[in-house]
């Protein structure tokens, strides 16, 4: 344990490089007894996200911090969808102000907190398009960020949003070439948001990048050919994966595209490392942090992983640029195994709508319940 360790932790070493260090959770319970707060103070916290399972299990486990307003909501009729969103929107409200000072002080880069759709809209481009502007009216807070999903459908409204001058947090991207139509549906935006009139420098965006779900998909099918060569790379894939994100990061911000627009004004969309709690337990539980540590990224962390950082991660200063021609090499030898990494992404994307959509539901049930 290091509660007792002279000097600085891993997560200050990590925000002395540039990583920007996000809480990937919020809840009712964390702001009411402060711990929000403590966390940005004692973790070196600068920014919050929150996704349709963080709040079913904020509203589900602690209903207690809910049941007023929840009765009072629905004692003035409001249905089910109505009172999670003025649930969730009043605790982003209340995250937003308390990082207020962190966005002011970094600009607009951090102090950021993200609020996504619903997400049955992930294939409904107009329905997104409708409540992002919804989410960020209600809300209205100058540091929020509306998450938008990577599908297809979600492309143009990301154009849409980001036009219309609301940053947007970008999320459940798994491949490369998503990644790189992401960025030109947020260029596309930026060129209609200018057109619009509005100033470039006032709309920021991150592209959150899911990683170890990348291993969870890889290894399993390592594990199926059982070859000495195949279980070498057990544990490679989601990391090299990553990295090659940053490598295609490195080539649209250099592209004459992007350098017209940043000399606009416009901010760079930062990516963000989502999905970076380790799955499998022999692992290293800060490898998705500490091993995708650069300058200008955002890695945003469950407690869990972000204690164990705190208590036994190391920062080993830039992990990524040195290691972009070893993750190129490392995808060559699983696609010559047979692992196919477009449909590996492929699977991620529809399972992770999936995955959100049942947490949505869990939680209108659990809402609905407390409404009897």
């Amino acid at each position: 344990m290091r509660g007792d360790r002279v000097g600085t932790t891993a997560l200050q070493d990590l925000t002395t490089l540039g990583v920007s260090v996000w809480l990937d959770d919020l809840s009712r319970a964390r702001l009411d007894s402060g711990n929000l707060a403590a966390l940005i103070g004692d973790r070196s916290v600068r920014g919050v996200t929150s996704n349709p399972a963080i709040f079913e299990a904020a509203i589900s486990k602690g209903a207690a911090a809910y049941a007023a307003d929840l009765q009072s909501l629905a004692a003035d009729g409001h249905d089910v969808d109505a009172i999670i969103q003025t649930l969730t929107s009043d605790d982003v409200r209340r995250a937003c102000d308390l990082f207020l000072p962190i966005w002011q002080e970094s600009n607009g880069v951090d102090g950021r907190v993200s609020l996504e759709v619903d997400p049955r809209l992930a294939h409904d481009t107009d329905g997104t398009i409708a409540q992002a502007k919804e989410l960020w009216a209600l809300v209205d807070r100058p540091n929020l960020m509306i998450k938008v999903p990577a599908t297809k459908a979600g492309l143009p409204a990301i154009t849409a949003v980001i036009g219309a001058g609301i940053s947007v947090n970008v999320t459940l991207i798994f491949s490369v070439e998503r990644y790189r139509e992401v960025w030109a549906a947020y260029e596309a935006g930026l060129a209609r948001a200018a057109a619009a009139g509005i100033e470039l420098g006032s709309i920021h965006s991150v592209a959150s990048f899911f990683v170890s779900r990348v291993d969870t998909a890889v290894d399993p099918q390592l594990d199926a050919l059982g070859s000495a060569v195949a279980q070498s790379h057990r544990g490679k894939a989601a990391i090299a994966n990553a990295v090659l994100a940053w490598d295609a990061f490195l080539a649209v911000t250099d592209s004459p595209s992007w350098k017209a627009l940043a000399e606009r004004g416009a901010n760079a969309q930062r990516p963000l490392w989502a999905s970076t709690g380790v799955k499998d337990p022999t692992y290293d539980d800060t490898r998705y942090v500490v091993d995708l540590a650069v300058a200008g990224c955002v890695n945003t962390m469950p407690e869990a992983t972000m204690e164990a950082v705190f208590d036994h991660g190391s920062c080993k200063g830039d992990t990524i640029t040195p290691s972009i021609a070893a993750a190129a090499a490392t995808w060559q030898a699983l696609e010559a195994l047979g692992i196919d990494r477009i449909a590996v992404c492929d699977k991620l994307e529809a399972d992770g709508v999936t995955s959100f959509i049942s947490a949505w539901e869990r939680l209108r049930d659990t809402v609905r319940s407390a409404m009897a």
